[in-house]
């Protein structure tokens, strides 16, 4: 265990986490919603840190990053635990484990291991992924710091759902991140996912100002986040960011507590697609269906196939250097010029 950071003391041994945007107040022997940090005595802790329950060499088209080091392997680590508590959730096991049966699982692993394990996997990244990577947010921070010595970057797969605390800790050390935008309703976010929509438009918007390339991705959830006026309005929102934002649309398939729900149909994703581009977002993939279309990425500028993906695997077609090699036009994105 470790003492955790972004706290507060309380009078009656209490203590507030400032660590996610859901400002837990924790009495003693209790942990927060994650289900991973607990007050003891008026002290509070992290229960997962150098405590990973997952750690592969994944494409990191697979996160999905599609403007990010394309065609490298991002050694992906996760701890348990969620701050979230949707009802979709894909990764249930690991997420909400710690909240059902308080036991925390995964083997100690120290930060220097994480980054000698991505270098011998031969991995340009390491991405924090799988559950939230807030939550274990100490433990990310030190493998980070070490992985940036290292020559490694710094992968985000999150929720977004933090504060301005654990933001500002995060940032000097992330060099991209996909962040679930959920869906675009106040409503659809407290009752889906027992939080709210702000603080994950603020997360987009800091991290995009802040210097880090962002992707976003949404699973659509046929009837309850698909409407085409909350779909345009996502789209718009990202726009307001920066059009060059990729936008995943991704496949809902029954999980979890939501099992009363259809899998998403191509035909969906095809529509949400055509609304993000109608919106003015150059970048909009479809994804989790085997075999559709619209993964891709063609130059914004003259239409050229710049990246072509089967699968998790990219290829580089009409890319070099990082510019469109028919009209010279730049792709916009970070490490694409990587393993040239």
């Amino acid at each position: 265990m470790r003492e955790a950071s972004f706290y507060k003391k309380l009078e009656n041994s209490e203590v507030q986490c400032f660590l996610c945007a859901q400002h837990c107040r924790i009495e003693p022997a209790d942990r927060g919603m994650c289900g991973v940090r607990e007050n003891r005595e008026g002290t509070l802790w992290t229960l997962v840190y150098g405590r990973p329950v997952a750690m592969n060499a994944d494409p990191i088209e697979k996160k999905p990053l599609y403007h990010f080091q394309p065609g490298t392997l991002s050694y992906s680590i996760g701890t348990e635990g969620c701050n979230l508590s949707c009802l979709f959730c894909q990764n249930a096991d690991i997420a909400h484990g710690p909240k059902v049966n308080r036991r925390i699982r995964g083997g100690e692993t120290a930060p220097d291991k994480i980054v000698s394990g991505a270098k011998e996997s031969g991995c340009a990244s390491i991405a924090y992924t799988y559950t939230e990577p807030v939550v274990f947010l100490e433990y990310a921070l030190d493998v980070a710091e070490l992985a940036r010595r290292e020559g490694l970057a710094n992968v985000f797969v999150t929720n977004g759902y933090m504060t301005r605390q654990s933001r500002e800790a995060a940032m000097p050390l992330v060099d991209a991140a996909n962040v679930d935008l959920k869906a675009f309703s106040e409503d659809f976010y407290r009752e889906q996912c027992g939080a709210s929509l702000k603080p994950v438009l603020k997360t987009i918007e800091e991290l995009k100002n802040g210097g880090i390339w962002v992707e976003a991705t949404t699973l659509l959830i046929p009837g309850l986040n698909d409407s085409p006026e909350e779909l345009r309005q996502m789209a718009e929102f990202l726009v307001s960011v920066d059009a060059n934002m990729p936008w995943h649309v991704s496949a809902f398939h029954p999980a979890y507590r939501m099992q009363d729900r259809p899998p998403t149909s191509a035909d969906a994703l095809y529509t949400a697609r055509s609304i993000g581009l109608d919106a003015g977002l150059h970048y909009v993939y479809v994804g989790n269906i085997p075999g559709v279309e619209g993964r891709d990425t063609h130059c914004s500028s003259c239409g050229e196939l710049l990246i072509e993906r089967s699968g998790f695997a990219a290829s580089k077609r009409g890319l070099r250097h990082g510019v469109c090699t028919s009209c010279g036009a730049p792709l916009p994105g970070k490490g694409l010029t990587t393993g040239e």
